[in-house]
């Protein structure tokens, strides 16, 4: 059964790598929970980390937690009808119960940070790193607060304090924007500071591994030499890593471009002069003659690693303004001559290689332009585009995030219009014909 389960432990940078980290676990997503306004950012929950007192909070959370039974008519317990509850950073949680337990994670959670301390962690002060757990059912509720107690008993035991975790249903949560997610994936220098307190269980559950023996052991005896143009070499890990994991199957599975992608153990390298440490993994390089171009530690996602992709293969193009910059070409540029009449195929995203248009949907409205009646099921996303004083629908690669042109309604036969830039497709006929 997949689950999902919301954790707030201070700063959620490290909270969601350690957690990334446990097999059984499918996806961390940074984000905030916990507040009582909607559509919270970083700066609004940044600002509002001293609104509500520790006396006020913690009154609140037992309120709402341990106590059910408590006299509504108590004006102590009361939350102050204007007071701002703010959220705090966490992270969901999607985790396979066939893998790994709730009661792993949840003792996880209670070892990776102190829970006795009040509205932070260390030197993160402030109601926005206050420590929590957010359930979606009753069983997790039911660890929550069973391994509340056991915890409580192994720390009493080393001279800590009370736990002052807010332990409470999960009403809603709201991802947090997008340099926050995977953020020491793409940092691996960043800040992951350690606030445990140092006291385990003595048993924290089921985990399965995800894999024995050695972890990429295909690539073991696998040794890289140059292929004299260009291409991109992603720097694996010999032990299991989550964010080699992510980069794969977000980028690399879906990946069809020209350059070739090849994976390899840092010390297979032969060859190649390369700048970018490679001790973190994984460690994406574009070489071209065997010299590195450049090169990045950590997790890239999608659209940063289509976009440094586009730099390396397009440079200072046309092609590179149009993707990234929603450029246009001119009408009957060379590159529509080629494309108006080829035979049947694909049109293709220039970077990922990802299909987009077919030659059967191709037809001639005489205005200088790629012009389709359609796009290949779900392979593009349109949205409004009113710059330039006029209102029209934008075209953009879903696999890429790249500029492909405009859709209008003026088609044939009453069909819709798709006006798309040739400079920035490339072409893969269809080899049955």
């Amino acid at each position: 059964m997949v689950l999902e389960i919301v954790f707030a432990a201070g700063c959620f940078w490290g909270v969601e790598k350690n957690f990334e980290q446990i097999s059984g676990v499918i996806e961390v997503t940074s984000g905030y929970a916990g507040g009582n306004y909607d559509n919270p950012d970083y700066h609004q929950v940044l600002a509002n980390k001293d609104n509500n007192t520790a006396f006020n909070f913690l009154n609140l959370l037992k309120k709402i937690s341990w106590n059910d039974e408590e006299d509504e008519n108590d004006e102590h317990n009361k939350e102050p009808n204007k007071n701002t509850i703010n959220h705090t950073e966490v992270v969901k949680v999607i985790y396979d119960t066939k893998l790994v337990s709730t009661e792993f994670l949840i003792k996880n959670f209670w070892e990776l940070h102190d829970p006795t301390q009040t509205d932070g962690q260390g030197n993160d002060k402030g109601n926005n790193y206050r420590s929590a757990i957010y359930w979606t059912n009753d069983e997790q509720k039911q660890i929550a607060l069973s391994t509340k107690d056991e915890y409580q008993t192994l720390l009493n035991k080393k001279g800590f304090g009370e736990i002052v975790s807010e332990l409470k249903p999960l009403d809603k949560f709201w991802q947090a924007e997008d340099y926050h997610q995977d953020y020491l994936a793409k940092n691996p220098n960043g800040y992951c500071p350690n606030h445990k307190t140092g006291v385990k269980f003595a048993s924290k559950g089921m985990i399965k591994e995800k894999l024995s023996g050695t972890y990429n052991e295909h690539l073991k005896d696998l040794i890289l030499e140059p292929l004299g143009d260009k291409e991109i070499i992603v720097i694996e890990s010999d032990a299991y890593c989550p964010y080699c994991v992510a980069f794969k199957q977000k980028v690399l599975d879906k990946y069809k471009g020209s350059i070739p992608v090849r994976s390899v153990f840092a010390h297979n390298l032969k060859g190649y002069t390369i700048k970018t440490p490679t001790f973190a993994t994984p460690t994406i390089l574009f070489i071209e003659n065997g010299i590195e171009k450049a090169g990045f530690q950590g997790y890239l996602s999608p659209q940063e690693f289509y976009k440094i992709l586009g730099k390396f293969k397009l440079g200072d193009s046309k092609a590179f303004d149009i993707a990234f910059n929603e450029g246009t070409e001119g009408r009957f540029c060379k590159q529509y001559d080629i494309f108006k009449n080829t035979p049947d195929g694909v049109f293709v995203d220039k970077l990922s290689g990802a299909p987009l248009f077919d030659t059967n949907d191709r037809f001639n409205s005489k205005s200088g332009w790629l012009s389709f009646t359609k796009a290949i099921d779900n392979s593009t996303i349109e949205k409004p585009d009113n710059r330039f004083g006029m209102s029209r629908i934008e075209v953009i690669s879903k696999s890429t995030g790249i500029h492909l042109g405009h859709v209008f309604e003026d088609g044939q036969n009453g069909t819709r219009r798709f006006c798309i830039n040739a400079t920035v497709l490339d072409f893969v006929a269809d080899l049955k014909q």
